[in-house]
């Protein structure tokens, strides 16, 4: 027992040290809760001295850590160096894995969203998915870090997830590992005059490229409205949501957080340099825009700068902080909440668009072949000189809008913006 009571002074004088450390002068320090310490010190040393088998009490200490995290909320975690190392790895753009985003939900992993061009997305996987097995191993009640650790490994090595959508029954996909390099940007034009930018992850250059990308189309010709895609966006940098959506507004506030913490409290506003213009901006979002996505949607609705068009985000209004520790571990800790610019929270709630339009899939009937007017032996001429007889069927060329009904919808609701702000 003399050693659980040395540890214990230790970690008392250790806990005195950090309180007295990060405590905010204004807020009047609370009290030790000793009974709970002499308890915690008490079932250390029943399991050293009771348990089946010896344990370290180094183990004993790191599963009593990870445990502290895991209790506080789905984004707070302890990381041992491996996952340290993929989190940074994640936010510059290359890593190793299946290219999923995910959270918790009822003891289960929960897809928050796939990201494009990575094996998760070819695979089919959906956000909103939930994983019941890693490798036939049941994932009720692991931790985020465990399971993420799980589905990572040697590239080209495959593993299989069992996954329930909805209401349905368990299925099974077999995924191949593989090096996820993640272009957070890219761009095209869907007709003249009306761009598409799709923002899939944020990452520390993201907003460089959103202004690399809109002068791109800008040099196709006058634009005449943007669709800005963040479906199944996961979020990442602060900075980058910042970036991004100062890319569409000439000032005002973007976003503000509020914490406990006195760094925490932070104001980011706009600047004047908006290469967008004022050309009408269409955001698409849906469940699996999440965090960063949710800050550039909320300020563009806001602001008035955008219309938001799709289905609820995800609602996660939470901003963490990764705090490094010594032996190359981290914390990952939610240290405050953030607010669109007219003081909304997104936490469990999200972004509600302005214009509902549920995920749906176009197919093009064959057109019957017909007769016009101008195609009739002797008609009348047109007064004009302008004829429009029946057209050969041509090959059409596929495009992004032709299959996706939201995409389609947005880019209509471009044009009849572009239609209107001409008649004024």
């Amino acid at each position: 027992m003399t050693a659980v009571r040395t540890l214990f002074a230790v970690c008392l004088s250790l806990m005195l040290g950090i309180a007295h450390a990060q405590t905010p002068e204004s807020e009047p320090q609370a009290p030790l809760p000793l009974n709970e310490l002499r308890t915690f010190a008490e079932v250390l040393e029943r399991i050293r001295n009771a348990y089946v088998e010896p344990v370290e009490d180094s183990v004993l200490l790191e599963n009593a850590i990870r445990g502290m995290l895991e209790g506080l909320d789905p984004h707070s975690a302890y990381l041992e160096p491996e996952a340290f190392q993929g989190l940074q790895d994640s936010t510059s753009g290359q890593f190793g894995g299946l290219g999923i985003e995910i959270g918790q939900e009822d003891g289960f992993i929960k897809v928050i969203s796939p990201i494009d061009d990575t094996p998760a997305a070819r695979a089919g996987i959906e956000a909103g998915d939930l994983i019941i097995k890693i490798d036939d191993q049941p994932v009720k009640g692991m931790s985020i870090m465990d399971a993420v650790e799980k589905m990572r490994g040697p590239i080209g090595t495959t593993v299989v997830l069992t996954l329930v959508r909805g209401n349905g029954s368990p299925f099974e996909l077999e995924l191949r590992r593989a090096v996820i390099r993640v272009a957070s940007v890219r761009s095209e034009m869907l007709e003249p005059g009306f761009g598409y930018l799709r923002v899939t992850q944020f990452q520390n250059n993201s907003g460089d490229e959103v202004r690399r990308a809109l002068a791109s189309l800008a040099t196709g010709g006058a634009l005449k409205g943007i669709v800005l895609d963040l479906r199944n966006n996961p979020g990442g940098v602060l900075q980058a949501a910042v970036e991004v959506a100062d890319s569409f507004l000439d000032g005002g506030l973007i976003v503000y957080t509020q914490g406990r913490m006195a760094n925490s409290e932070m104001r980011f506003n706009a600047s004047s340099n908006n290469p967008s213009g004022d050309i009408p901006v269409v955001v698409l979002i849906n469940g699996g825009s999440a965090s960063a996505s949710e800050i550039v949607a909320g300020a563009l609705q806001d602001q008035r700068r955008a219309v938001i068009m799709g289905t609820d985000s995800f609602g996660k209004g939470s901003v963490q902080t990764v705090l490094p520790l010594n032996n190359d571990r981290a914390l990952k800790l939610t240290t405050a909440l953030y607010y669109t610019p007219n003081g909304r929270s997104i936490q469990a709630q999200g972004i509600v668009p302005d214009i509902r339009v549920e995920r749906a899939r176009l197919t093009r009937e064959d057109e019957v072949a017909g007769v016009r007017e101008a195609d009739l032996q002797g008609h009348l001429n047109n007064s004009s000189g302008n004829e429009t007889p029946t057209q050969r069927a041509v090959e059409r060329v596929e495009r992004p809008q032709d299959s996706d009904y939201q995409l389609n919808q947005a880019l209509n609701l471009l044009k009849g913006l572009n239609i209107t702000r001409n008649q004024q």
